[in-house]
């Protein structure tokens, strides 16, 4: 989808400006909300990237206006209105008003630490050879979906080179929406600046980002 996410190339935003030893969260408030989000997505109720396409289908006057753990609590009580996992009123309230809906999981405090220090690998076997090979010239196809991809609006319809190839990994415009993992290849492929911008692009820049097969024609 295009989103208020997809920033790359556009003018007004100013210059990324990191903070100095940032630290990992502003305010309790924001621990919170993390741990929510991780709790929640643990249950099973919906994946990481269905998590993802409801963050970016924010509306974007909304996305951009808000912090980044407002976006994921925005996207959090979407996810767990549509689940039917509380009422509006209960989210209002801050409290249940009836039975809990049954959950394939919890996250308890003696699984967390070693759970998420195992991590949630999304790599798979492949169903078919890679298409493409390191060298190859390809073209990112011009695509506009409604719903949820990982390939950036900048780079669609832009040629560019594969770099590095992957392995296969759940192809999240399908995983999203519960429409299974589809393994697919996943590839580094550089674009020229000067291709994305033109001419007033950087000299010699270039752009890198990490597409995966469907996105992708060959050159």
């Amino acid at each position: 989808m295009n989103g208020g996410q997809d920033l790359g190339g556009a003018h007004g935003f100013g210059p990324v400006v990191p903070e100095p030893d940032e630290p990992v969260f502003h305010g309790a408030w924001e621990r919170r909300v993390f741990a929510m989000a991780m709790a929640m997505g643990f249950t099973g109720a919906w994946n990481l990237d269905g998590s993802r396409a409801v963050r970016e289908s924010l509306p974007p006057a909304e996305y951009l206006s808000s912090s980044y753990y407002k976006i994921w609590l925005e996207a959090l009580e979407k996810q767990i209105l549509a689940q039917g996992l509380a009422t509006a009123g209960e989210i209002a309230a801050g409290h249940s008003t009836a039975p809990a809906k049954p959950v394939a999981r919890t996250l308890s405090a003696e699984i967390l630490r070693p759970r998420f220090r195992a991590g949630f690998p999304s790599e798979r076997p492949p169903g078919a050879p890679a298409r493409f090979a390191v060298g190859d010239a390809v073209v990112a196809k011009v695509m506009n979906p409604e719903t949820h991809t990982r390939l950036p609006r900048y780079v669609r319809g832009r040629p560019g080179r594969v770099e590095a190839l992957h392995g296969a990994f759940v192809f999240p415009d399908t995983n999203a929406y519960g429409r299974g993992e589809n393994p697919t290849w996943l590839y580094t492929v550089a674009f020229a600046a000067a291709d994305l911008w033109g001419p007033d692009a950087d000299p010699g820049g270039r752009v890198t980002i990490a597409a995966f097969e469907p996105y992708l024609d060959p050159a």
